[in-house]
């Protein structure tokens, strides 16, 4: 079972920019598509970028234009380069990855990190 590990949140100002990593233990070119998810506390879980393995890509319209998601298959790890960040951005962003078994969807979440835009 391939784990992910997510890396690079933290405490930004109005504005900012920060750029999250999802490093994965195994190779992630089986996965149909890698996704970056967010939580902010009394909210559901929401998807905030995808990109799948042909490198198509879609956004949550707010983040639209900030925000930009890419995957580096020969190391393993998703990114996403976050711009513009507000303070409605903040929340627990976890990676997603999705792959279909035996004709049912697989999911593997990593633990999370968190952003806050604040000042």
């Amino acid at each position: 079972q391939v784990q992910l590990v997510e890396s690079g949140g933290g405490l930004v100002p109005p504005g900012g920019s920060l750029r999250l990593s999802c490093a994965a233990s195994g190779s992630i070119s089986s996965f149909v598509a890698m996704g970056w998810y967010r939580q902010a506390p009394g909210n559901e879980r929401e998807l905030v970028a995808r990109i799948s393995s042909s490198s198509s890509t879609n956004y949550l319209d707010s983040v639209k234009g900030r925000f930009t998601i890419s995957r580096d298959n020969a190391k393993n790890t998703v990114y996403l380069q976050m711009n513009s960040l507000k303070p409605e951005d903040t929340a627990v962003y976890y990676c997603n990855a999705a792959k279909v078994v035996a004709g049912d969807w697989r999911y593997t979440w990593g633990q999370g990190t968190q952003v806050t835009v604040s000042s």
